[in-house]
């Protein structure tokens, strides 16, 4: 069952400035809670992944506020909004931006070593362990071009639980994978709730993933859509 506020959404807008301004998310008050998995799903184009980066204080609202843990984050300077971002929130995109350089190890200590809480051996302990947990036990030293795009997938949510954050935002994690990629990444996401008490917030827009998350947000033209009677959209 959902538990305690982690992120809240309230009043928030967000335009983009310009000749012809553009709004990306319009009004939007939504409440993230402990332990779900909420799918965040709309047509092209309707400010899904813009809300997402707003949840995830990787953009900020033009109107409104978003608050973690309670705490509000528009008045936060830059270094305390990053240190949230670390310590609080991982994050998993379509594209799975592994530094090519790196080994799949050195991919996942990076946000540990960004956060610098932990010995440089606990947290290559802490990558390896991970690692092994998602099925990579193998694939530790390879770098991300030897690897298919599943473990590569695979390996970028190693890196969002690298600091052991209670949230991970996950935008069109599956939407460049093929079927049986896009249901092992998933049931991993859906692992991470049931088994590990995690929150996980995806955008996709696959709706039969998104059905069988615990609830669905539905924008439209970057709004909150109201549902249908008995529709299990939020």
């Amino acid at each position: 069952m959902a538990g305690d506020i982690l992120i809240e959404a309230k009043g928030v807008t967000r335009i983009l400035p310009g000749i012809v301004p553009t709004t990306l998310v319009r009004n939007v008050d939504l409440a993230i809670r402990a332990n779900e998995f909420v799918a965040i799903t709309g047509p092209s184009g309707s400010g899904k992944s813009s809300l997402l980066y707003l949840l995830g204080l990787l953009d900020l609202p033009t109107e409104g506020e978003v608050t973690i843990h309670g705490k509000g984050t528009a008045h936060m300077a830059d270094d305390e909004r990053a240190l949230i971002r670390l310590a609080a929130l991982g994050f998993v995109f379509q594209f799975h931006f592994l530094l090519p350089e790196f080994t799949a190890l050195e991919n996942v200590m990076l946000p540990m070593r960004a956060l610098g809480r932990l010995s440089r051996e606990a947290m290559r302990t802490r990558a390896a362990e991970l690692l092994d947990a998602l099925g990579l036990a193998e694939h530790r030293h390879k770098l991300p071009d030897q690897l298919s795009g599943g473990q590569r997938q695979r390996v970028a949510v190693a890196r969002a639980l690298a600091n052991d954050p209670p949230v991970i935002l996950a935008d069109e994690p599956t939407g460049s994978l093929d079927s049986k990629s896009s249901e092992q990444v998933f049931q991993i996401l859906r692992d991470l709730v049931d088994k590990r008490s995690k929150t996980v917030v995806a955008v996709t827009h696959d709706l039969g993933l998104a059905e069988r998350m615990d609830r669905r947000v539905q924008l439209v033209d970057g709004a909150i859509e109201a549902p249908a009677d008995g529709a299990r959209v939020t």
